[in-house]
């Protein structure tokens, strides 16, 4: 009866409990960060734990997981970058690769989920995703800081492509493993 129950909810409590913990996560790493002087975005561990989160939760209950980790910053929690938390972080400069994390995690799990065992697909959904935030990103802090669009490349992108090639490297070999290992737990 209970299994009756469970495929007919919206989300089982399995789900559930990987949503909260995988946001636990995004909570506890996110914030670290290292500040570069010339530019207001930091660096720190987010993209790579939001591309981990896809891989384990797919595009639904990852984009889930991502949206109630901004929805915990924007109500002050310190889980932004610097331990920094509210509504105001949003609106920032950083606002929108904040949005952006929305459709990366959203882009990651959809090429993972609809391309399981390619792994060339999980790096062009990386990529893809990655560049999405950085679309959305890149506009923000242009209008935020009132930049041209070389400028606001230069000081939110640039910088970070290395940084983001190694993340996209670690999420390649670890994340197929980790939703493995997690899609075998409780089966």
């Amino acid at each position: 009866m209970e299994q009756t129950s469970s495929k007919h909810s919206l989300i089982t409590t399995k789900q559930l409990t990987l949503i909260g913990v995988m946001t636990a996560v995004i909570c506890l790493l996110a914030p670290f960060a290292i500040p570069i002087p010339f530019s207001p975005i930091p660096i720190t561990l987010a993209t790579l734990v939001l591309y981990i989160t896809a891989f384990v939760l797919g595009p639904k209950l990852g984009t889930i997981s991502c949206l109630i980790y901004l929805l915990l910053g924007a109500v002050g929690l310190p889980v932004f970058s610097g331990f920094s938390g509210g509504f105001a972080k949003i609106a920032g400069p950083t606002g929108g690769y904040m949005l952006g994390y929305l459709f990366l995690t959203l882009t990651v799990g959809f090429f993972v989920e609809h391309f399981s065992g390619r792994p060339l697909f999980y790096a062009l959904g990386l990529i893809l995703g990655t560049a999405l935030c950085y679309l959305f990103g890149t506009i923000w802090l242009g209008v935020q800081m009132n930049l041209s669009l070389m400028q606001a490349l230069a000081a939110g992108v640039i910088p970070y492509l290395p940084g983001d090639i190694i993340k996209i490297i670690i999420a390649c070999l670890f994340g197929p493993k980790l939703r493995t290992a997690i899609q075998r737990l409780g089966n």
